[in-house]
């Protein structure tokens, strides 16, 4: 990608009402853009990152037998009352009718529907058990749609349910989930605590989160000293003495429902190995993807703009060409037909601009590798991590080596 034809181009100062870090550099980046409060585009660099995220979850979630679909957004009145959610999650249901007075809900989750799909197709313990996920959009009445991207009354959020035959099934299919997630933000380079939290509008029972530590989190988490191991506030029944208070992004959770909260008042069951009607047991897991890219930001980050890690930087590499041989041709577009050839990610900054404001941008961008080719290069290419001070001259085939 040309620098010249990317939309849009950064932005010296941040939005005057921005406080948050993801929400000054997002925006500065121009990375995402925000219509109203809590509700944002998600422009070419910022898709980039996203899709990153997203193909990371996807392999995760293949990996323990997930099956990826996608189910509507809008739903009827009618299958959330079967669950008595039309009225206890009307605070935060978006509610509304057509011209015809036939009302509907937006999604905010979609357990009423999966149910809907499980009692149209399983009938046996055969068809059990059942893994099923989507990357949606979900919409929820945000009383305080602050923070940025890391609270949004419109976002892309990946959810996964699972039905099983017995209890047990479903805990150890749980786990695996657990360990699935766990593995989903270490690959992206986030230290992650295990929360034990309350099920919200979800379920009376208690759930688990996953925690990110950083300053603009919203959530108070007691840890146990040399663990990873945490109560969110909501929960915690212990000594404050004994455990290390942290502010952290809540960036997944799963619900283990058994057979009561919706199988039960949704009549979804099987017949079992000996002829009898059984109730299912369900769970939902939900990872906040669009929560992800501010986050990521939040924690990775300096006084210049972004870090980003390389797993979801949108390009590989930031290539610079200086001098008024390298905007349009000589050396630097060299470089940038090789590398692109080779399929690395690369954005060349190409444009007539001085060297400093060129720096700048590649430094609020966060690209993992910043490449500069002038006439002060020579026939060599100057690499510079963007998570390092020093620069050091090296070939072109040791450049493509090292971003292969």
């Amino acid at each position: 990608m040309r620098y010249s034809q990317l939309f849009p181009k950064t932005i010296r100062e941040a939005p005057k009402d921005a406080t948050a870090i993801n929400h000054k550099l997002l925006v500065r980046g121009g990375f995402v853009d925000q219509l109203m409060a809590g509700s944002w585009t998600l422009l070419p660099l910022g898709w980039r990152v996203v899709t990153k995220i997203t193909q990371i979850i996807r392999e995760e979630m293949d990996a323990i037998g997930g099956q990826e679909m996608l189910m509507p957004l809008m739903h009827p009145k009618e299958i959330w009352n079967e669950t008595g959610r039309w009225e206890s999650a009307s605070e935060v249901m978006y509610q509304l009718k057509d011209t015809r007075e036939k009302e509907f809900a937006l999604s905010f989750t979609h357990e009423e529907i999966v149910m809907d799909l499980l009692r149209k197709h399983i009938s046996s313990y055969k068809d059990l058990p059942v893994a099923i996920y989507h990357f949606s959009t979900k919409f929820r009445n945000e009383p305080r749609a602050t923070g940025g991207i890391l609270r949004g009354r419109e976002f892309l959020m990946k959810d996964l349910y699972s039905a099983h035959a017995t209890e047990k099934d479903l805990m150890g299919f749980y786990e695996r989930v657990s360990e699935a997630y766990l593995k989903i933000f270490k690959r992206m380079g986030f230290e992650v605590y295990v929360t034990e939290a309350a099920g919200g509008v979800f379920t009376d029972r208690q759930t688990r989160e996953f925690q990110v530590v950083a300053e603009a989190g919203e959530d108070t988490i007691y840890v146990k000293p040399g663990t990873h191991e945490a109560y969110n506030k909501e929960v915690f029944s212990g000594n404050e003495a004994e455990f290390e208070v942290k502010r952290a992004i809540e960036v997944g959770n799963i619900f283990p429902f058994g057979d009561k909260k919706y199988a039960e008042k949704m009549k979804v069951g099987f017949t079992d190995r000996d002829g009898q009607k059984k109730l299912v047991f369900f769970a939902s897991y939900g990872i906040g993807v669009t929560r992800l890219l501010g986050t990521a930001v939040e924690v990775f980050h300096d006084d210049k703009g972004i870090v980003w890690p390389k797993v979801i930087a949108p390009f590989q590499a930031h290539l610079v060409g200086l001098g008024a041989g390298e905007r349009e041709s000589g050396r630097a577009g060299e470089v940038y037909e090789r590398l692109t050839k080779l399929g690395i990610e690369v954005l060349w900054d190409e444009t007539e601009r001085g060297a400093g404001e060129k720096f700048a941008d590649a430094d609020l961008l966060g690209i993992p590798v910043r490449l500069v080719v002038s006439e002060k290069t020579g026939d060599k290419i100057e690499w510079k991590g963007r998570n390092r001070r020093e620069t050091e001259l090296v070939e072109i085939e040791e450049a493509i080596a090292r971003l292969k």
